[in-house]
């Protein structure tokens, strides 16, 4: 018993957990007097969250919190041991142990290692908190709006809010005067105290709800509108589409915070890197190295070594010696060879040999590897191994769907002479379907990872309800019915002390917003039923709360974008203005609703009272879509010259508008019935719709039949689904992702658990901010003044090869002297 509670940080006090508790004055956001309780035994009973419990009542206790956890791959399988082994021998100072840290203080060792379980009375909802959030919310909304529109762009994180945050709070609280004002009957001080967390966090979250996915989404949909198809419907349309598109789900994300935020088993372990961060910046105390593995050095410190050889070493491969990025030693040998550029390339090839020393493709499109579970990484590199490698590999050498003419691994499109696919020639003056000309053109071709992706998201979607219902299905119902009467997360009952948000605030919000969603689509020209829009709404809650919940649990979001381009296509094929707005609506409904979520989660661990968090996050979020919205009106309406052209001087060629364009012509216009229909080129790929629904039944079957074995682990739509960015991402940035993952969340996390709950986020942010700062620089001060890295071999041998040319193809050109076409079917 004791071995493991020291080892997963129980009894401890706050210090030796991984967030200091360290005597500071109130202001600073540290309250030396609080302390985590000492379990407290007795042989009659306990005390725990000050009541008196019984050894039969805490039996019971833990009983039900093990059968609530039963299929929570995130509680520790020695803190399941020692349950069954108290409750069975009815162990009361084991009992008091268990039942009074799992009470006063959280299950997993990942948030005890970021979140202090206590709470302190500072200013938070303060003139310097809102003054900072809505000017670096104003300057990264406006900044990533602007850049998203060039390649490569540049994003501003909100680890890098969080980071610049620190020096201008701590500067406002020297320079700033601590005098009192009154203003309409109110005061209110511009400097009531120290620079503190509580602060600190209202601004990240401010920005955080707004940058977290980089821009807008409905950016993408204006872009694509006026600098492709050439349509502006105007400041209102274009203000209105954001607004909705942004905040329709901030209400769904409310409604649902009772199973989404709320339960303990709900961690998002991507927050934990927030609050690590915070912790780090704001306390600058000693380690104490008994408990950290001899590790000494504060984490503000080890932060800012960490931070600054990032920033220094990503030089190296994001400009002076790019061979680093994708260390590919098979392609240098043999740079002309298509099978050995096929499979160990780590651009257009599945990277049999996985080797990079650069974050940005560790990091890129999984994010850091750093915080997700073991459980959730393992998962995902089963579905990477299966279908990326041996699946792919069979596919595209068997030469089905004509992969010999085709790339290994791409995100293009292709038509029958190995051209991109060509839309302006199906298209008819007004943007619909000639389908003469589409006759007479070609059908779709996709490289063989793209195809299986397709198919990939059909079982993802079928697997994630499937998934929820057998594994969750009870446990949400409980807590739909009542979560007072389920076992709380101590942080949210530290929130009880605050009023909270009302239901009908967010279901007031979430109507409002559906009301204005509904004259978007109808009041203009964008030809969408009305039916179609509630659809699109339809499919965004009925997804909600099952993606959420893997999000939750793992901090990997399961996208709906090629499901909602799939349905549209479908229901309303010749449309692609309608299918842009369905795609947003029924995809960008579900995923800002979530990261609201994990938005509120971050509030619930720093203990922002409820009211501020809401108020904070849609205020922000309206200013930041005016913010956006003007940037892309100054920019598309003639400020920039030669915008969304392939030849824009400085490379504003908007990527993602380009993208959003091609899709909604391809899913819009050809539509799913002509490429996965019965008797078309990719109907195969409609069984994985039955995949999706049998695995999860077959890993529930296994988990029941044999409970002590690993079956409850495994989880289908993350297999199916966990590497869905694959492509533009390729089987190297997910297997390199896999392999730093298992270093520090099963090695070292196993095997130096005091350092890893230490300073493990802490390596992460120190990672992804050095890599953020410098990737912004190299920007501003080469890429835009057009300068480039002389040529040297670690230039040219990373660039001179097929893998990394695209260009590893089997058969080129078959057949020149062919009539209209080069490989492929004869009709279509």
């Amino acid at each position: 018993m004791t071995s493991f509670a020291k080892r997963f940080g129980f009894g401890q006090k706050a210090t030796e957990a991984g967030i200091s508790d360290t005597t500071s004055s109130p202001d600073s956001g540290s309250n030396a007097d609080i302390k985590e309780k000492e379990p407290a035994a007795a042989s009659t009973g306990i005390d725990v969250a000050g009541r008196h419990m019984s050894e039969v009542e805490a039996n019971s206790t833990l009983r039900q919190i093990k059968k609530k956890h039963r299929w929570d791959p995130n509680l520790p399988e020695e803190l399941e041991e020692e349950i069954d082994e108290s409750t069975a021998q009815h162990s009361v100072a084991g009992e008091a142990r268990l039942v009074d840290e799992l009470v006063e203080n959280s299950p997993y060792p990942e948030v005890r290692a970021a979140v202090a379980n206590y709470d302190t009375d500072v200013p938070i909802n303060t003139v310097r908190a809102w003054v900072l959030g809505m000017l670096l919310t104003t300057v990264a909304s406006g900044m990533n709006s602007l850049f998203a529109l060039r390649q490569p762009a540049i994003t501003i994180t909100s680890l890098t809010v969080q980071l610049v945050a620190y020096p201008l709070g701590v500067g406002w609280y020297k320079v700033m005067p601590k005098r009192t004002f009154r203003l309409f009957g109110r005061e209110f001080s511009l400097n009531p105290c120290e620079f503190n967390m509580k602060e600190h966090t209202v601004i990240v979250v401010m920005a955080n709800v707004n940058v977290a996915g980089g821009v807008a989404y409905a950016t993408d949909t204006i872009t694509a509108q006026v600098g492709f198809y050439g349509q502006n419907f105007g400041w209102g349309f274009n203000l209105l589409l954001c607004i909705s598109t942004q905040m329709i789900g901030y209400g769904l994300a409310g409604v649902f915070r009772k199973v989404l935020v709320w339960p303990s088993a709900m961690i998002w372990p991507t927050t934990l890197i927030n609050t690590a961060l915070f912790h780090g910046l704001h306390d600058k105390s000693k380690t104490n190295p008994t408990t950290t593995n001899g590790w000494s050095i504060s984490r503000y410190r080890y932060f800012f070594i960490v931070f600054i050889c990032s920033f220094c070493w990503y030089w190296f491969p994001g400009f002076i010696a790019p061979f680093l990025s994708v260390f590919c030693f098979a392609c240098w040998i043999r740079p002309d060879n298509v099978v050995v550029n096929q499979i160990f390339g780590g651009w257009t090839g599945v990277s049999l040999l996985p080797i990079t020393f650069d974050w940005t493709q560790i990091s890129a499109y999984a994010y850091s590897p750093l915080i997700p579970p073991w459980h959730a990484i393992a998962n995902t590199l089963i579905g990477v191994v299966l279908f990326f490698w041996f699946t792919t590999l069979g596919v595209h050498y068997s030469g089905i769907w004509y992969s010999d003419y085709l790339p290994m691994s791409d995100s293009q499109s292709y038509d029958n002479t190995q051209n991109l696919y060509n839309v302006s020639k199906i298209l008819t003056p007004d943007y619909t379907l000639d389908l003469a000309k589409y006759e007479a053109y070609s059908p779709l071709f996709l490289s063989s990872t793209f195809s299986l992706t397709y198919g990939l998201s059909f079982a993802t979607i079928s697997a994630v309800i499937v998934q929820t219902v057998l594994f969750h299905g009870k446990s949400l119902w409980r807590r739909a019915r009542n979560i007072q009467t389920d076992e709380e997360d101590v942080h949210y009952r530290m929130m009880r002390k605050y009023k909270d948000v009302p239901q009908w605030w967010y279901a007031s919000l979430f109507l409002v917003m559906l009301g204005i969603s509904l004259g978007v689509c109808l009041g203009w020209p964008t030809r969408m039923h009305w039916w179609a829009f509630f659809v699109s709404i339809i499919i965004a809650l009925v997804w909600f709360v099952p993606i959420g919940m893997i999000q939750g649990m793992t901090s990997i979001q399961i996208g709906l974008n090629v499901f909602t381009e799939f349905i549209t296509g479908y229901i309303q094929p010749g449309r692609p203005v309608a299918m842009m707005l369905f795609k947003t609506y029924g995809y960008i409904t579900m995923a800002q609703g979530l990261y609201f979520a994990q938005d509120l989660k971050l509030g619930q661990y720093m203990k922002i009272p409820p009211r501020t968090m809401f108020t904070a996050q849609t205020i922000a979020t309206l200013w930041a879509c005016i913010v956006q919205v003007a940037v892309l009106q100054w920019a598309l309406g003639g400020a920039i010259k030669d915008i969304c052209t392939e030849d824009q001087p400085n490379k504003f060629n908007c990527p993602n508008g380009r993208v959003f364009f091609n899709a909604s012509v391809i899913w819009g216009l050809i539509g799913p019935q002509r490429i996965f229909s019965p008797g078309s080129l990719y109907a195969n790929l409609q069984f994985f719709w039955l995949a999706g629904i049998l695995a999860p039944i077959l890993f529930y079957v296994l988990a029941r039949m044999f409970p002590r074995l690993p079956f409850k682990y495994l989880s289908a739509p993350l297999i199916f689904g966990g590497s869905g960015q694959i492509p533009p991402a390729t089987p190297l940035n997910y297997l390199t992702w896999g392999i730093v993952g298992f270093v520090f969340n099963k090695f070292i996390r196993n095997r130096y658990r005091g350092w890893w709950m230490r300073f493990n986020y802490i390596t992460s942010a120190g990672l992804d901010v050095g890599l953020a700062i410098c990737t912004i620089v190299i920007i501003l001060t080469l890429n835009l003044t057009n300068t480039s890295m002389p040529s040297w071999w670690g230039v040219s041998v990373a660039n001179n090869n097929a893998d990394n040319l695209d260009e590893a193809i089997k058969i080129v050109n078959p057949d020149p002297s062919a009539t209209g076409r080069f490989f492929g079917p004869t009709n279509w």
